[in-house]
């Protein structure tokens, strides 16, 4: 080898080595953990959540204590929920009891006793010689060592069986009925259905019948097809069944209905049907691709943005109850009822004693016997219990804190929904406030719109409700519902289209109205509030200037409303534009310490007085009723209202009898909704954008000032300051030199369905 090679070789040696050496320098090296820096530290705060203890849901430890002691002590032979006949006693749900407002105060703010731990639960008894819903109390928590039943207090006699929730045993019974009985009609179902009954779906409607008394169900058959939502593909057969017997040999099918006709037994269906007497519209099993598959369509591209917290949350949660920049709550979720709040705070002052959803209700119209009947009451069917695991990423964001919950529902022991609600601060990505300054000097002020959510989702049958609270920096409490998932069809037929829009081969959009009911108990500055209405009119005045030019000049008018007949404001009338409810406390200025309530909403009509069933949807009467609070009126309905809506078990209008409002202890009954009908884009689901509703309690001089200017997040420039990011919280972010740890993705949703 030659010197000129070595040469050669030695310089392309030093350039490989320079190379690798300018690779390893510049390359950017992998962030580290960003450190976790937990809120700071608070007495008190431990002390307000080992407190609100008072209003925590049932441990699954309590809750097997609790159907233990029932078993033992009753004195009644109890049959598993699972498994029992309507002729069985069983144990329906178990949920905490909660003790009365002024026991509680009493034990928060007075230092008296902590109030007994109890339980309620509710039992089908029909293995009795008169058959009825039993509600007992139970307690003391954790060891039971009494009940006592609590049904004629609660509801001034005792509850008739028939008012008693649908089971899942009984539905399958009810489904095993409809398969023998559309075995009769073997070449009809061929004709119409390509199918032998058995890959059909019912989809249940409510309430059950035309007269108290009644247990008779209008079930819509559907094509059902693994993987994907069976509500777009009705096949237009619906049948009645009268199940109402105790004994299941007694029930039968009342009518079936096909293509706008009546036929008294499947028989009867299948000999019109061989006469050439029914006009068969053929209706072909989904595809590969059926109507209102959710399946992805497209390969995964690029990752979309991701919500992170730097150094962790900077909310806190412990128990039951969470803090964050001054707010601080209680949650629970009622199995029935769904998500709530007590002893909500905001700088350490209680704001409102319980805010909790009551009702949630789909109202249909339809040319089919099944959708014209059906006025979903969805507490009946279990907005707590339906509750599931939430999807991280999707459902909440990413690194939201997730938070288990314990049910008995129909079950011999406690089941756990995972997951099943989240808490997380989230990004608005608006201003909360802020102003540029460009007279008389120079600077910009501003704060991030960011609020603390807590969250829930339902799904009720073919509904997915999105339930949230929002806690912002302004002192102002949110609250929002959306609606998504899959709408509700019917058969497309004859006049279908006056009642919704075609959206499939032989599927129509039904129309409907959505109404969700919420109980507010306000606390606003003290228990004694005050209800005031505030709007404008136009007065014509004379300008005091030479001239006198005639004016229309706006004038405040400003009403304080005495009595609960004035303070309720029916569904569709004019609202006060301010609606607010003072205490008896004044701010710096001189003005009642107040929240103001302000509705976003767009509800349909209420179901017209002349309905026999409106007084069990009374509360939809109305969007704002005011009435003083009473323990007895602890809801504005009841589960049982749903089968027997025409001698309602709760009614709300009995809760409002003009008793005086002006400085007491005073509820808000807020109903917000919206009117859907279905088109082209609610398919495979309806969307949330345009399909949410809710309200805000807002402070109304209830501070001197905004109290979001002492937020830690508050951004302030001066041209002094050169652009530099001193006086900005994000403005020098350690993006760079940490990245929050993600737990890595894992689902079990579909457990204890």
């Amino acid at each position: 080898m030659n010197v000129k090679t070595v040469l050669v070789l030695l310089v392309l040696a030093l350039a490989t080595i320079f190379a690798l050496v300018c690779v390893l320098l510049t390359r950017e090296r992998a962030p580290g953990v960003c450190p976790h820096q937990p809120p700071e530290q608070d007495e008190d705060e431990a002390d307000a959540a080992e407190r609100s203890l008072v209003f925590a849901d049932l441990s699954a430890e309590e809750l097997a204590q609790v159907l233990r002691y029932l078993r033992e002590h009753l004195g009644v032979p109890l049959v598993e929920a699972s498994r029992a006949l309507p002729s069985d006693n069983c144990v329906s749900w178990v949920e905490v009891q909660l003790p009365s407002k002024a026991e509680v105060l009493r034990f928060l703010d007075g230092g008296g006793a902590r109030p007994a731990r109890e339980a309620l639960a509710v039992l089908y008894l029909g293995g009795q010689a008169e058959p009825n819903v039993t509600e007992y109390v139970v307690g003391p928590l954790p060891a039971p060592t009494y009940h006592r039943d609590v049904t004629v207090r609660k509801y001034g006699g005792k509850l008739p069986y028939h008012r008693r929730t649908v089971t899942a045993r009984e539905y399958a019974d009810v489904e095993e009925l409809l398969r023998r009985e559309l075995r009769r009609a073997p070449h009809f179902l061929h004709a119409c259905c390509a199918s032998d009954g058995s890959d059909l779906a019912a989809l249940t409607t409510a309430p059950r019948g035309a007269r108290s008394g009644d247990r008779a169900t209008w079930f819509v058959l559907f094509h059902a097809q693994p993987g994907t939502g069976f509500f777009l593909s009705p096949v237009g057969l619906e049948v009645l069944v009268d199940h109402s017997a105790l004994d299941l040999s007694r029930w039968r099918p009342l009518s079936f209905y096909y293509n706008g006709r009546h036929f008294p037994s499947a028989e009867a269906l299948e000999a019109a049907f061989a006469a050439g007497d029914v006009a068969v519209v053929p209706v072909e099993k989904p595809s590969e691709q059926p109507l209102g598959s959710l399946r992805p369509r497209r390969p995964p591209g690029p990752p979309p943005p991701l919500p992170v917290e730097l150094r962790g949350p900077r909310y806190r949660l412990r128990g039951n109850r969470f803090s964050f920049q001054g707010w601080s709550a209680a949650f629970g979720m009622s199995p029935s009822s769904g998500p709530r709040l007590f002893d909500v705070r905001f700088r350490g002052e209680r704001l409102l004693y319980e805010l909790s959803l009551q009702e949630a209700l789909a109202l249909y119209g339809s040319n089919c016997p099944g959708a014209m009947t059906t006025r979903y009451l969805d507490a009946s069917f279990g907005i707590g219990v339906f509750s599931y695991e939430l999807v991280r990423g999707v459902d909440c964001p990413y690194l939201a804190t997730y938070v288990d919950r314990h049910y008995v529902v129909e079950a011999a022991a406690p089941r756990a929904r995972r997951a099943s609600l989240c808490l997380f601060e989230h990004d608005e990505a608006l201003p909360l406030r802020r102003h540029f300054s460009d007279a008389h000097s120079g600077y910009y002020g501003g704060l991030r719109r960011s609020a603390l959510v807590l969250r829930a989702v339902s799904t009720l049958v073919n509904y997915d409700y999105v339930w949230d609270f929002l806690f912002h920096a302004s002192g102002a409490l949110e609250v929002r519902v959306h609606a998504t998932g899959y709408i509700s069809s019917c058969f497309l037929h004859g006049r279908g289209t006056d009642y919704g829009n075609r959206v499939g081969p032989h599927t129509l959009g039904t129309m409907h109205l959505h109404h969700m009911h919420y109980k507010v108990d306000l606390d606003v500055a003290g228990q004694h509030n005050w209800l005031e209405t505030q709007d404008m009119e136009y007065e014509a005045v004379r300008a005091p200037w030479p001239g006198q030019p005639l004016l229309q000049r706006p004038v405040l008018r400003r009403r304080r409303l005495q009595r609960e007949d004035e303070a309720a404001f029916p569904l569709g009338a004019p609202l006060p534009r301010y609606v607010t409810f003072a205490g008896a406390q004044r701010n710096k200025w001189g003005h009642p310490r107040s929240y103001r309530l302000q509705l976003r909403s767009a509800p349909a009509e209420a179901l017209p007085a002349s309905s026999p069933m409106e007084r069990a949807l009374s509360w939809g009467r109305y969007q704002l009723a005011v009435t003083r609070r009473r323990e007895e009126e602890q809801s504005s309905t009841s589960v049982y209202n749903q089968n027997d809506p025409w001698t309602p078990t709760v009614a709300f209008a009995d809760f409002v009898d003009n008793e005086t409002i002006a400085g007491e202890d005073l509820v808000a009954w807020v109903t917000v909704g919206f009117l859907h009908l279905p088109h082209a884009e609610d398919i495979p689901n309806t969307v949330t954008v345009g399909n949410g509703v809710g309200f805000i309690l807002r402070p109304y001089n209830y501070f001197d000032e905004d109290p979001s200017v002492d937020s830690p997040d508050s951004t302030y420039l001066v041209p002094e300051g050169g652009g530099a990011c001193d006086g900005h919280p994000l403005g020098c972010p350690p993006a760079a030199a940490c990245a929050p740890p993600l737990p890595p993705f894992h689902y079990g949703g579909f457990t204890n369905l």
